[in-house]
């Protein structure tokens, strides 16, 4: 349990189930030592997340302003516009989706400058070329998507009937 609380801990990114099995070797449970891990966690400032089929440690979010008061984290920002969180939810949703796929959506060409954003801020990348004439690149979201909405898979999503209730989707 030790070693994967160290793997975890010092890693940046979530750690795959292959990657913790290869630390503490094949007859052990990685499921139960990650349980285990958990249970003694419980209380603490820190918990085991799953993201994307994979584990991570992360600071529990009721301690998140202290370490911005606290902490030089640089920009870290994912403050985004009504605009661009559409658009981001546009390609979560959607996705794989080219940008002619988006400006159907929202009646107007996307600004290179949002998806570039976006990918910088690790939340999209380049999909699967598209199979209309041309071939032109699609976009889908990343394991820094899911890992900043908080998301262990894209079936965590909010439904369209969630989002309609929240009143962040007009029902059709």
């Amino acid at each position: 349990m030790g070693r994967i609380e160290a793997v975890l801990f010092a890693s940046a990114t979530p750690v795959s189930r292959e990657a913790l099995q290869n630390v503490v070797g094949q007859g052990a449970s990685v499921d139960l030592l990650i349980e285990d891990l958990r249970v003694d966690l419980a209380g603490r400032a820190f918990e085991i997340s799953s993201v994307a089929d994979a584990w991570m440690m992360r600071t529990r979010s009721q301690f998140a302003e202290a370490i911005r008061a606290a902490a030089d984290l640089g920009d870290q920002g994912m403050e985004f516009t009504p605009y661009e969180m559409a658009v981001l939810a546009t390609i979560a949703y959607h996705q794989p989706i080219s940008r002619a796929q988006l400006k159907e959506v929202f009646g107007k060409d996307i600004n290179r400058d949002l998806i570039g954003r976006l990918y910088a801020k690790d939340l999209i990348a380049t999909g699967p070329r598209s199979p209309k004439r041309g071939a032109p690149y699609t976009y889908v979201t990343t394991q820094g998507f899911l890992l900043a909405f908080d998301l262990q898979s894209l079936r965590d999503l909010p439904d369209m009937e969630q989002l309609q209730d929240a009143g962040l989707a007009e029902s059709r």
